[in-house]
């Protein structure tokens, strides 16, 4: 399981995103960051957020 904090990303969020894949995970990121944030994922921005996505053991 793959899991990414919003936290981490720099929002003041408890929101935490999980998925089986960095692309699913990066999926649900962004369908989060509009309607939760009101921010567009740029590709240049995926891939720094793709940095910060952990593996869950």
């Amino acid at each position: 399981m793959k899991t990414l904090h919003c936290r981490d990303v720099g929002f003041d969020c408890a929101g935490v995103i999980k998925g089986t894949t960095d692309d699913e995970v990066l999926q649900q990121a962004a369908e989060h960051a509009l309607t939760v944030h009101g921010l567009t994922v740029t590709p240049e921005l995926a891939e720094q957020v793709k940095t910060l996505i952990k593996e869950e053991a």
